[in-house]
């Protein structure tokens, strides 16, 4: 068992990392579009109609492609007060508790993300703007995003209930 995780571990680092790059990259264009709107009004009084649509879509995709990453650091906001009184084989216990019931959720939001996704696509919607852009292609990114996120819930859920440590545990617990 403990190879075939160590090959997911390597299959959804490289996912994670891919879709933390595109994330990246929409959040660098959503810089760029935004400076493109800034000029085009303040020195040519021509203001854009699509800047304001394309850099929120690009926003909501970077947003949910960066779950997946944010939760591999350990870099979600979280309280912690009950969980760092803990010790041992009890705050085990509740990650593994906690990170089946993320489990559970994050299937619901995936199926219901992919029936939004095939619905838009289905009947053809498109954004209610002059743009009239199709609606299945932001939203694919909940998909894309919860699935990653997903992933990663599985991961650290199977991980932790075999007890095999990742590399960054293990430098973790050198330091």
């Amino acid at each position: 068992m403990k190879p075939f995780l160590l090959q997911l571990d390597r299959l959804l680092t490289f996912l994670t990392h891919l879709a933390a790059l595109l994330a990246g990259l929409f959040i660098l264009a959503t810089a760029l579009i935004i400076v493109y709107e800034v000029i085009m009004r303040g020195l040519f009084h021509a203001p854009t109609e699509w800047v304001l649509e394309v850099s929120t879509y690009l926003i909501i995709m970077a947003g949910f492609l960066g779950l997946a990453i944010t939760f591999r650091e350990n870099a979600h906001v979280r309280v912690d007060l009950l969980a760092a009184r803990l010790k041992g084989k009890t705050q085990r216990y509740l990650n593994l508790v906690t990170d089946f019931l993320s489990i559970l959720l994050f299937l619901v939001f995936l199926t219901e993300s992919a029936d939004l996704v095939t619905a838009s696509y289905a009947y053809g919607k498109l954004s209610p703007s002059i743009l009239r852009f199709p609606l299945f292609i932001p939203q694919l990114a909940l998909v894309l995003g919860s699935a990653l996120l997903l992933g990663e819930l599985v991961r650290r859920f199977l991980f932790d209930l075999f007890c095999i440590e990742t590399q960054r545990k293990k430098k973790e617990g050198a330091a």
